[in-house]
């Protein structure tokens, strides 16, 4: 029953042009090898790896660097012990902030004045807050994974001919070699999408935590495939060129985090820029172009070919519905000048959960709960989070 699935989910059919059999694939000529899957198996070790190496330098590198930047490691204060409030604290009815009727019903039954509830409750929320450290942690990390992986991708592409003129990536498809640095860089990137999988569930959570495990999972997918069939050329060029962006995104993100706010701004207007020139100029006209038209031509379609070209046109259309959500907050920071360029750019990244909130953030709760939620919303997002395309992100 196991050879029968793996038979059918390895349908030489389905994933190779016409007359290619996985048999024909196992006898490179001499000196040349082409990818086997076997060999993508090593990313899940390695992901391990990477996880335990990201927590290294989040203690050794990235921690030092907030405390050089005088970022806060964690809450200043602990909510006082008490049951009933704990209860109620972490009632989905309450939602972690009681309406002016419960806070009443509380002030007669604790004999506590309501202001003192309503000061306990907000320091209740910030031991549930992820310290700004923690967010700069992150960011840092996932700044120099992409940072370096892009340099080494650029290097080996710089140097290929398909990265000039991507007919190359189809010429002899699927018999093509495999390059060490096309391994290396496969294998990089695989592991480390397996590592934010794992991770997922001990990192700050975000109100788009299924859509970005649902993302990781589809990422893990199409790099596994596309680098059985031999898709390396083509899919190298589409790994670097969603990597270029995430970069700027990540740094300014740091730079929000350590308050340099001129500096965030200047970055989100270059991760604007070379989003628009990768995903929505160079993605589309030059990758998608030479994956949908050129292939059909030199090596003609096939049902592999219905699948990643249709994967990579939903990506596209993503590219398009992201960067009108970050063009119509950057319009809207222009024009009403109310936070800065790059606070008003975090909102659509969605953590789920805000920065430590100030006493004076108890006056508003006199309002009703619902008017408090909406006030706290809009002040929280002006501070955090992920955007995801990061898109981050592929």
């Amino acid at each position: 029953m196991t050879s029968s699935i793996s038979a059918w989910i390895w349908s030489e059919r389905f994933w190779l042009p016409e007359n290619v059999s996985w048999a024909d694939l196992e006898h490179p000529p001499p000196g040349e090898e082409y990818p086997r899957a076997g060999h993508i198996l090593y990313a899940l070790p390695l992901a391990v790896g990477v996880f335990l190496l990201r927590l290294l330098f989040e203690r050794l590198v990235a921690k030092p660097c907030a405390h050089i930047l005088q970022i806060q490691a964690g809450v200043p204060r602990r909510a006082q012990p008490n049951p009933i409030l704990e209860q109620l604290y972490q009632s989905k009815a309450v939602r972690k902030c009681p309406d002016t009727r419960q806070l009443e019903g509380l002030s007669k039954q604790l004999d506590w004045d309501v202001r003192k509830i309503q000061r306990w409750f907000r320091i209740r929320r910030n031991q549930d807050r992820p310290s700004m450290q923690k967010k700069f942690c992150e960011s840092m990390w996932r700044f120099t994974f992409y940072l370096g992986i892009f340099i080494y991708a650029i290097r080996h592409l710089w140097v290929s001919p398909w990265m000039w003129d991507t007919r190359q990536c189809w010429h002899n498809f699927p018999f093509q070699s495999l390059v060490p640095e096309q391994y290396t860089h496969y294998v990089a990137e695989l592991a480390f999408y397996w590592s934010l999988m794992f991770s997922q569930f001990i990192d700050i959570k975000r109100k788009d935590f299924i859509i970005m495990l649902v993302h990781h999972l589809a990422t893990i997918i199409l790099i596994t495939f596309s680098y059985a069939n031999n898709m390396l050329r083509a899919g190298t060029l589409v790994m670097c060129v969603h990597d270029a962006s995430d970069i700027f995104l990540e740094a300014a993100k740091l730079a929000n985090y350590a308050k340099y706010q001129k500096l965030c701004d200047g970055l989100f207007v270059v991760f604007s820029i070379s989003f628009f020139l990768t995903r929505l100029v160079i993605f589309p006209f030059w990758i998608v172009y030479s994956v949908l038209f050129e292939s059909w031509e030199i090596v003609g379609p096939y049902q592999a070919w219905w699948l990643f070209n249709g994967l990579l046109l939903v990506l596209q259309t993503l590219h398009v519905i992201w960067f009108y959500l970050i063009t119509r907050i950057a319009v809207k920071a222009i024009f009403k000048g109310k936070v800065s360029l790059c606070e008003s750019f975090l909102q659509v990244s969605k953590d789920d959960r805000s920065d430590i909130e100030s006493s004076s953030d108890e006056e508003l709760y006199s309002n009703g709960s619902k008017n408090l939620r909406q006030t706290l919303n809009t002040k929280d997002n002006s501070h955090t989070g992920n955007f995801n395309g990061e898109a981050h992100d592929h």
